[in-house]
């Protein structure tokens, strides 16, 4: 005989079937088409296995999170880089400034370690471009010739307290902006903006780019180191940045509020100086609005300085692309690079070009994400995301992510677009694994051919292999360990 369900046990399933159906899909995108088909009610949650399912590295990865050791060296490490107050205080020639820089022909450039055979298509053409500069070679041909036999050294700018976007390329003679903490004394480097247009970091050559490199070392330089001299105090960085952060800048891709900001305190200090090329700075700085970025990445560099070398950290304290490969540090592995493939960059391009002709990820600029700037300021930056190919409520949502994938909040970077919150600093290499979130990256996109330069801007993401191989080779500390002070 068959049990029959009294009509108070029906009454639960034919309310079920009557109403639609809201469904909760977890993880795999394409398991969310058939119900919504159906005229289901679909909520997606994007959730991946911890450790991309990596048994040995999510083991790792268990014994990390929230140890004792680590969670108190983050603390002090992010405590470093909130302490730092990077001013700007002087411009001088390279080579004054990194000495290495005037011997044996050596040449700093963007991301990790690279040879000139496999250096990308900019960052050769840049090399060129600085050697003719320093008239190591009369030709581009010569040039190769001389990088071809050997007959110059290269390094990252990172190994020499040094940033430079795109391709990066520093050589002797180029103006250095220099920036402080008069904490704890550290300094950090960064060439001078190019402006717009064809410039020599995105791997652009010609008499036109030529003739502003050797412009901005004989007289915009010398302008800017007096200006900067005559003023009551140096010029506090943090401060400008904060302002701009609430005048539509993320301090990466947009500049335009940050470098009007600069410029207005140089202003009238650069017109004193008329005799060194104060007036023909200021109509240069008028129309650069990518003038703030090296300063920008000067100071971010500062602060992630200064929160390196953390025993037990987890917490990212550099990040740099070289068009080849990416590279990160950690506080708390010392001064390795862990690398992987450099990505493409997901972008609007200018008319005539499009992704088969772009370089992948380069340049040493996603420093500002370390710093909480850039992608992970997303949200304070609404004019710049249809130029990036998104949407304001994208941007609030790219913010919003990344601060799941660190240690803290900037206490003077705040974001309006997400009710002042602070932005998100201190990547975690634990959180970026845990959660197999990317960090995203606001970047301009180069030419992949030499000589050619920009030909777009978009999103592009820090690959995960740089954060699992980090996370692999960390060593779990004594439950006792504590940071050094």
């Amino acid at each position: 005989m068959t049990a029959q369900a009294s009509p108070a046990q029906a009454a639960p399933a034919q309310g079920l079937l009557a109403a639609v159906p809201h469904v909760v899909n977890v993880g795999v995108d394409a398991f969310a088409g058939p119900p919504r088909a159906a005229g289901a009610t679909v909520t997606a949650v994007d959730w991946r296995p911890p450790a991309q399912g990596d048994p040995e590295l999510g083991a790792g990865l268990a014994r990390l999170v929230a140890h004792p050791a680590v969670e108190a060296a983050n603390v002090e490490a992010l405590k470093r880089v909130l302490g730092v107050v990077p001013l700007w205080t002087d411009v001088r020639p390279a080579g004054e400034l990194i000495p290495e820089l005037t011997q044996d022909r050596l040449l700093l450039h963007a991301g990790p370690p690279i040879a000139w055979e496999r250096m990308c298509g900019p960052m050769r053409a840049a090399v060129v471009g600085a050697a003719l500069l320093e008239g190591w070679a009369a030709t581009a041909r010569e040039a190769e010739a001389l990088a071809d036999a050997g007959a110059i050294r290269f390094a990252p700018c990172h190994h020499h307290d040094a940033v430079g976007p795109m391709a990066g390329v520093i050589s002797a003679s180029m103006p250095l902006l220099v920036v402080e903490d008069e904490t704890t004394g550290l300094r950090a480097y960064s060439n001078l903006n190019e402006g717009q247009g064809r410039c020599l970091r995105y791997g652009a050559l010609g008499d036109d780019v030529m003739g502003r490199l050797r412009w901005m070392g004989e007289r915009l330089g010398p302008a800017l180191r007096a200006a900067i001299g005559s003023l009551a105090e140096p010029v506090n960085l943090r401060s400008v940045t904060a302002q701009a952060l609430q005048m539509g800048d993320e301090c990466h891709s947009r500049n335009t509020a940050a470098s009007a900001l600069l410029t207005r305190e140089l202003a009238a200090a650069l017109a004193r100086h008329a005799d060194l090329g104060g007036i023909e700075a200021l109509d240069f700085l008028r129309d650069n609005n990518y003038w703030f970025l090296n300063f920008s990445m000067a100071a971010s560099k500062l602060a992630l300085m200064a929160g390196h070398g953390v025993p037990h950290s987890t917490v990212v304290t550099a990040f740099a692309r070289n068009g080849v490969e990416v590279g990160i540090r950690v506080s708390g592995l010392g001064d390795r690079w862990f690398t992987a493939p450099a990505a493409p960059v997901d972008g609007l391009y200018f008319a005539g070009y499009g992704p088969a002709d772009a370089n992948p990820d380069i340049g040493d600029s996603a420093i500002t994400e370390m710093h909480g700037l850039g992608g992970f300021a997303l949200a304070a930056a609404p004019a710049i995301v249809g130029f990036v190919g998104g949407t304001p409520e994208g941007a609030r949502r790219v913010s919003q992510e990344m601060a799941t994938l660190t240690v803290g909040r900037h206490r003077d970077y705040r974001l309006p677009g997400l009710d002042f919150v602070g932005s998100p600093v201190g990547l975690d290499i634990r959180k970026v694994v845990d959660t197999g979130l990317e960090p995203v990256i606001t970047t301009g996109i180069a030419h992949r051919e030499p000589g050619i330069g920009q030909i777009g801007a978009g999103l592009t993401h820090a690959p995960m292999r740089c954060f699992t191989d980090a996370l692999s080779t960390f060593e779990e500390p004594p439950s006792a360990a504590e940071p050094d002070e």
